[in-house]
């Protein structure tokens, strides 16, 4: 019976409702999404990242989870506990408001990497492709500041761009099998890390010691969508040490 009734009653709502430069539309009985424009941009995604910490902030009875991408967020929800009217107004006015939300950059997360080798088999293709020597290519990857614009593919793999049209790289024709945790990859105007062995067909330019996601850290994920990165070059003991400092945090964290 209330399975029926919480169908009858998500019958009276379109399933396009435009507003705007945004609209919501739901994805099967247990989801809804927030759209905004139909392009990658970081005005775009500040919307989107505003948009989704509003909701989980709120707490509202029935949301399950908060999901942000490049220009949209999808909001999954117990129909039997989720008052659909209420949720559906809620986000009209918060994605209405998330153009006043968007947040002042933070400073960036640095990430060192070991850039070429074993490490980065794919350093000398991208180079090959900008028609840039490899040592040019690492300065071109390391200068910006990228922007997470989203979390997916995997646990903790950040989007992040954007890269330097340069060393833009389309991705590779055949991907590999297995990518090492930790690889360091730029395809098209994107960049990103693996944060576990996987198959993946971006070009590898490099790998940190870092680890994107750790189930044994307090806080599992070292990037969130809207935060910022840059990327800078170590060698040799330096990686090691890294390593160890990210492990020992790891270490600590799982003690208390």
């Amino acid at each position: 019976m209330a399975q029926h009734q919480v169908r009858q009653r998500r019958s009276r709502f379109p399933l396009s409702d435009r507003t705007s430069d945004f609209r919501i539309v739901t994805a099967g009985d247990s989801a809804v999404i927030v759209e905004f424009e139909d392009r990658i941009d970081a005005a775009v995604n500040g919307r989107v990242v505003a948009l989704a910490r509003s909701i989980q902030t709120a707490r509202l009875d029935g949301v399950l989870d908060v999901v942000p991408t490049f220009r949209s967020v999808a909001v999954y929800f117990d129909p039997l506990r989720t008052d659909f009217n209420a949720l559906s107004h809620r986000l009209r006015h918060e994605a209405a408001e998330a153009r006043a939300l968007t947040a002042t950059p933070s400073a960036p997360i640095r990430i060192p990497v070991w850039y070429g080798g074993a490490f980065g088999p794919d350093l000398g293709e991208v180079a090959r492709f900008a028609g840039q020597t490899e040592a040019d290519v690492i300065a071109l990857h390391s200068a910006p500041v990228y922007r997470v614009f989203m979390l997916g593919f995997v646990p903790g793999f950040a989007y992040m761009g954007t890269v330097d049209p340069t060393i833009a790289a389309p991705r590779r024709s055949t991907p590999r099998v297995k990518v090492p945790a930790g690889s360091v990859a730029v395809a098209g105007g994107q960049t990103g890390v693996y944060p576990a062995e996987s198959p993946g067909g971006w070009q590898i330019v490099g790998r940190t010691p870092l680890r994107p996601f750790d189930l044994s850290r307090a806080e599992p994920f070292l990037l969130k969508a809207g935060d910022h990165v840059q990327f800078h070059p170590i060698l040799g003991d330096q990686f090691d040490i890294a390593g160890s400092q990210d492990r020992g945090i790891s270490k600590k964290e799982e003690r208390k």
